[in-house]
């Protein structure tokens, strides 16, 4: 498997025709911060390709340090899912950055439905060689887990990776106002109407 950078206009497309229909509304970054991330050198749009086919995508978000990385979006084309892709890429994708990190949504949904997909897509995950991080984080509104693959065994030092992500990107009053992360026990979900842009 080999991964390709995407430029603008290919994110643009991918964007488009795949993301908005993978991820909720919620959950999806606009697409102005990716490629303003892109622009300050922070965003890598990866193509997972196979033979010349394109088989899925990955959105990473670099620490300012160059010291692991945000997976932010995992996704396999449709048509291509359920042939373990989707742990290939995975695999790929460590190889390239040493240590990802990531949020899935937490299964708090007052539909079942909804929170059976959650611990599958959370399932799949640690199948792949995730734990799960002993805190949370609420963004823009939504509560998540948060996830690590790597070798560091200390989760404040990627609590410290993953919100130094955040914290290089926003001001300090976005960040009070839409990132909890941590998100501490008990904490109210500040709601928000959807990923807001400064």
């Amino acid at each position: 498997m080999e991964l390709k950078l995407l430029n603008k206009k290919e994110l643009t497309r991918l964007y488009q025709t795949e993301m908005v229909f993978d991820f909720p509304k919620s959950e999806l970054k606009p697409l102005s911060g990716m490629l303003r991330l892109m622009d300050m050198g922070r965003y890598e749009p990866l193509l997972a390709l196979e033979d010349g086919e394109a088989l899925g995508y990955a959105m990473i978000w670099l620490a300012g340090d160059g010291e692991g990385a945000l997976l932010e979006y995992l996704g396999v084309l449709r048509g291509k899912r359920n042939g373990g892709l989707g742990t290939r890429l995975l695999t790929t994708l460590e190889k390239r950055y040493g240590q990802l990190f990531g949020e899935v949504e937490a299964p708090d949904s007052s539909d079942e439905e909804e929170n059976q997909l959650r611990r599958r897509r959370m399932g799949f995950y640690q199948r792949n060689g995730f734990r799960v991080l002993d805190y949370e984080c609420a963004l823009f509104g939504v509560h998540f887990n948060c996830i690590y693959r790597g070798a560091e065994t200390d989760d404040r030092k990627v609590q410290a990776m993953h919100r130094s992500v955040y914290g290089d990107y926003f001001s300090s009053k976005h960040m009070e106002r839409y990132i909890q992360l941590p998100l501490s026990p008990g904490e109210e979900i500040k709601p928000a109407p959807e990923w807001v842009e400064e």
